[in-house]
């Protein structure tokens, strides 16, 4: 029986507030999560790097009095550095890199008081949506361990649906905060672009399609948790609107009568799965039981103009991030260093010239400028989170050099998350329906630009209604 057994029904802030109070200290909160992680671990593959020692040290030392003090916290293999823990990107080019640097949001992190205790699956680069890699394996899914944990988040989604920390940290570059909380049953929320830093090394990654902050059990971690991360940089090229008050004040206060437009189709009038679509009309249901306005309307997305711009976008950030030498051996990268996948991506990101790289993304802004119109007269767009159940594992397998074919299996599964990366503005999925099949069928409600305010006061009503942290994938 693991220690503390409370601990798999209390949120972040619960766990903090017994913490503050003195009912239980940081030290066996810690030792609640490190023998959870060794107990469900390596039936989900989920955690991938043990920081457990150097969790134990940081309580043993002394902790920073912060909204989080104490809380257990697993970071994303994915570039955000841990100083003098691995950071091998799900690819054994990387295997044995270790950063001597804190990234400012890890370093934010730790001065909120959260106890980083291991790193968790990504795919590799972050390019798939479920997170499968030659260098770690398969991560599984905790509520059915044949199907997709979501990518490329897939990890910390999947260690916080085990219950193994409350929240962990992600990134969304397409949607990989929101698929895999969506896969997991959980809060993912993707921050309006430059809410949340990336430096010190990079300011804007992907022509600012990519961002992060967490997958939570609850809505109000998330919330308080972005009030620990958020702000730029000095030099950052752009700054996020200011907030007129912390976000954590959003959870529960009435966000007054919003307009909501609900689509339960996919782009173009694709049918999604019965599942997905239910959980659309139990949300738009419920968004009338709260007094919002809500009628069907469809914004304009085309995926077939998504995929020309994103993809030369990626790929030639794919070709610039992709090293010519080991970064430890100094040996000349080969295409058996990584997944066929993403030697591929950085081939065809060679291929394109500046010209039409610049082309790709002054499309990108346009694409977004006409998604902000649809926001003239709705407050928030809902929709399903994805467009079917997550798949079984080996439907995302990277061991293709077809990227065009690749890209539509991922917008067939994920044709509503992208859109919000592109206009930069705040988009968050919710766990809402359950159905019999016991994978979970989430919402996606996307807001104006820099208005997280209005996700985290709906979210918090929809939690409210039908409430999810206590169903628990353990067995």
């Amino acid at each position: 029986m693991p220690q503390f057994p409370e601990y798999d029904t209390l949120d972040a802030t619960a766990l903090a507030a017994l913490i503050r109070r003195g009912e239980i200290d940081a030290a066996a909160v810690l030792d609640a999560a490190l023998a959870r992680i060794a107990e469900r671990n390596p039936a989900l593959n989920a955690v991938v790097h043990d920081m457990g020692e150097a969790a134990q040290a940081a309580v043993a030392g002394g902790l920073p009095d912060g909204p989080f003090t104490g809380i257990p916290f697993l970071v994303k293999d994915l570039y955000a550095f841990c100083a003098g823990a691995p950071c091998e990107n799900g690819s054994r080019l990387y295997r044995g890199f270790v950063p001597q640097q804190d990234a400012e949001i890890v370093r934010r992190l730790r001065a909120a008081g959260v106890v980083i205790a291991g790193r968790t699956a990504t795919s590799e680069f972050g390019l798939s949506v479920s997170t499968e890699t030659v260098a770690f394996g398969i991560t599984r899914n905790p509520w059915q361990r044949d199907h997709s944990a979501g990518g490329s988040s897939g990890g910390s989604a999947a260690a916080v649906a085990a219950r193994m920390v409350p929240m962990a940290h992600a990134s969304d570059g397409g949607g990989s905060i929101r698929i895999p909380a969506a896969c997991c049953g959980l809060f993912g929320l993707k921050p309006t672009r430059a809410r949340v830093p990336l430096g010190p090394g990079v300011a804007e990654a992907w022509a600012g399609l990519a961002t992060q902050h967490a997958v939570t059990r609850s809505v109000r971690d998330s919330a308080a948790l972005l009030d620990v991360v958020a702000g730029g940089m000095l030099g950052d090229p752009a700054i996020a609107p200011v907030p007129a008050r912390p976000f954590g004040d959003e959870v529960g206060a009435d966000p007054g009568r919003l307009r909501i437009g609900f689509s339960r189709r996919g782009p173009g009038g694709d049918a999604v799965a019965d599942e997905c679509a239910a959980a659309v009309d139990m949300a738009a249901a419920l968004a009338v039981d709260f007094g919002h306005g809500v009628e069907e309307a469809d914004p304009d997305i085309d995926l077939e103009e998504i995929k020309a711009m994103v993809i030369p976008v990626i790929a030639a950030n794919m070709a610039h991030d992709l090293p010519s030498r080991h970064p430890m051996t100094g040996a000349v990268t080969t295409p058996e260093d990584v997944e066929p996948l993403t030697w591929a991506m950085a081939e065809h990101g060679r291929g394109i010239s500046a010209v039409d790289y610049v082309a790709a993304v002054h499309g990108l802004h346009r694409i977004g400028r006409a998604f902000a119109v649809f926001f003239e007269r709705y407050d928030v767009w809902l929709s399903p989170a994805l467009a079917s159940p997550p798949p079984r594992h080996g439907y995302f397998a990277t061991d293709t050099t077809d990227i065009w074919n690749f890209s539509d299996r991922v917008l067939a599964f994920t044709p509503f998350t992208a859109i919000a990366n592109i206009s930069g503005q705040p988009a968050a999925t919710i766990p809402l329906h359950w159905p019999d099949s016991g994978l979970p069928a989430g919402i996606q409600i996307t807001a104006r630009f820099g208005d997280e305010a209005t996700l985290f006061a709906l979210a918090a009503q929809y939690e409210a209604a039908r409430p999810w942290q206590g169903r628990l994938p353990l067995g």
